[in-house]
C-alpha cells in the first residue's frame, strides 16, 4: 500500500491528476473497507490531494457530512447557491454546519452577468432545464473545482438507474486535468441510510416529512409517490435525470427561447 501511496502522491504534481488506471488501484485498495475507515485514510493521508466535499444539503447529505466531519471538519464543503433553492434547504444547511461543527463552508453562486444575460426574468427552468443548470450549477462549480484534485460526493447507487454501476473512486468526465471523483457512499442501501440517521440522531430535511425524497431547485423538485424512484421528483417531465455536474458528456449547449414563449411572470 505504501507503494500506491506514493505514487498517489506524486501523480497530484503533474499536469494529469490521476487516470483511469489510478481510480482502478484506488477501488482495488479499499473494496470491503468501511467507508469511514476509507475517507479516514484517503483525507489524513492526501491520498486525493487537495479535496472538497461537494453538498446539496438535501434529504440524505446529513450522513455524508457526518462522515466527513468526524474526519475533517475544516475539509471545504461547497454548496451551490444556484438562486432557485427551497428556503427550507438553505435553513437546513445552515442547522447541519452548525449541528456538525464544519467550519469551512464554501457558498459558490453564479455569474451575475451570464445570470443577467441569459436568464434574466429568472424562468429558464421553465422551458431550458438543461440551460438553467448550464448557467446556476455545472459552469459555477466547474471554476470552484478548478484548484482541486479530488472531489467527494454524496451519490448512492439505489438513487436512479443511472448510478448504480458507479465505482466508489472515478475520474471527472468533466475535468480534462483528470481530477478525481470520490464516491464514499454509493453502496449504501436506504435502508443504510435511515439506520446511520436514526444511530447518530441527524436532523432530517424538513421536506422529506412533506413527500420530497429527493431535493433540489424549488422549480424543478416534485413530490414522489410511495413506491417510485426516490428522483422521480427531479425535473418530472422532462427527459431529464442529473443536473449536468456529474455529467459523462461535454457541456450542453445553452438554448434560445421558443419563439412562442410567454413566461408567466
Amino acid at each position: 500500500m505504501a507503494e500506491v501511496e506514493s505514487r498517489m502522491r506524486d501523480r497530484i504534481d503533474t499536469a494529469a491528476r490521476f487516470d483511469e488506471a489510478d481510480a482502478i488501484r484506488l477501488n482495488r485498495m479499499f473494496r470491503g473497507q468501511d467507508t469511514l475507515e476509507m475517507l479516514t485514510s484517503v483525507l489524513k493521508d492526501g491520498l486525493a490531494g487537495e479535496i472538497a466535499v461537494v453538498s446539496s444539503f438535501g434529504a440524505e447529505s446529513a450522513v455524508l457530512l457526518h462522515l466527513v466531519a468526524q474526519v475533517d471538519p475544516a475539509l471545504p464543503v461547497i454548496f451551490l447557491d444556484t438562486e432557485k433553492h427551497f428556503p427550507e434547504t438553505i435553513a437546513y444547511r445552515d442547522e447541519l454546519v452548525a449541528r456538525l461543527g464544519l467550519t469551512n463552508l464554501v457558498i459558490v453562486t453564479p455569474d451575475a452577468e451570464e445570470v443577467g444575460a441569459r436568464d434574466d426574468n429568472g424562468l429558464r427552468w421553465s422551458w431550458d432545464p438543461d440551460g438553467c443548470c448550464e448557467i446556476r450549477k455545472v459552469r459555477p462549480l466547474a471554476r470552484a473545482l478548478v484548484n482541486y484534485d479530488a472531489s467527494i460526493t454524496g451519490r448512492k447507487a439505489f438513487q436512479a438507474s443511472t448510478r448504480q454501476q458507479l465505482p466508489r473512486f472515478e475520474i471527472d468526465a468533466s475535468d480534462a486535468q483528470g481530477r478525481l471523483k470520490v464516491n464514499p457512499l454509493i453502496d449504501w442501501t436506504a435502508e443504510d441510510i435511515e439506520a446511520y440517521f436514526a444511530e447518530h440522531d441527524l436532523p432530517r430535511h424538513p421536506l422529506v416529512a412533506e413527500g420530497f425524497p429527493s431535493i433540489g431547485c424549488s422549480p424543478c423538485t416534485s413530490k414522489v409517490k410511495p413506491g417510485e424512484d426516490p428522483r422521480s421528483g427531479r425535473w418530472a417531465g422532462w427527459d431529464k435525470t442529473e443536473c449536468g455536474i456529474h455529467s459523462t458528456s461535454s457541456p450542453v449547449s445553452i438554448r434560445k427561447p421558443p419563439e412562442d414563449y410567454d413566461p408567466v411572470v
